[in-house]
């Protein structure tokens, strides 16, 4: 193949409608731009060759416009095939692209986190008998604060009692007990209605662990199945 007799793309064939999006001005020169930059060699002795929109068969010694929007080859002096150079994008498409990309990696640092997790669950839990012993470690620190609330609790009944003793003196008419009396009696009513609370949301702390362990459970129990047999 005689490179003098190939001449540029926009001389070897007649255009004929509009390009598509694809092959607009924009999108070739950025790709004719990126192609130069990176084989600025391959610009001045390279011969490519695509088949057209309209099935015309298309010979030049650069990247071809009328084929931007498909895959084109660049052959070797000798006519044998040196590459396939892929269809280029648009901005909007090397976007979604980039977007795919992206999301791809993001799945796979995810992926990454979730075996890494369960290498460190198995490990620190490398049978049942060792995550059940954590379980009841976890409850246990709960009920001994409930247990401390508890002994709390007592201590104010005994207190409302000795309230109430005190407030007998003002039975007929609790108004004129000291202010000192009823800011203590308003005092223990308060501390004991946040011990309702408190012992609430300690039974809630306890659900919550358990269903944490239930749910590492069931993925221990896959893990360990699939550890090799020692």
């Amino acid at each position: 193949m005689n490179l003098a007799n190939l001449s540029c793309p926009h001389e070897s064939v007649t255009h004929g409608g509009g390009l598509s999006a694809l092959a607009s001005g924009a999108a070739w020169a950025w790709w004719l731009a990126a192609w130069m930059a990176a084989s600025p060699v391959q610009a001045q002795t390279g011969i490519y060759t695509c088949v057209d929109a309209q099935g015309r068969k298309i010979t030049a010694d650069r990247p071809i416009r009328e084929c931007i929007d498909r895959e084109q080859r660049e052959l070797n002096p000798s006519g044998s095939l040196k590459r396939i150079i892929p269809p280029s994008m648009t901005a909007e498409e090397r976007a979604r692209d980039e977007a795919r990309k992206r999301a791809d990696a993001e799945a796979a640092a995810r992926q990454n986190e979730d075996k890494r997790r369960e290498q460190l669950l198995v490990s620190r839990y490398p049978n049942e008998q060792a995550h059940q012993r954590a379980r009841g470690e976890a409850l246990e620190t709960v009920d001994d604060m409930i247990a401390t609330a508890h002994r709390r609790e007592q201590e104010l009944d005994k207190q409302r009692a000795d309230i109430s003793a005190e407030m007998e003196f003002y039975q007929k008419d609790p108004s004129k007990a000291p202010e000192w009396l009823k800011h203590r009696q308003a005092n223990n009513a308060q501390q004991r209605a946040a011990l309702v609370q408190y012992f609430a949301d300690q039974e809630r702390e306890k659900a919550r662990i358990n269903a944490r362990f239930d749910d590492e459970l069931k993925l221990l129990q896959r893990l360990w199945a699939e550890q090799p047999s020692r």
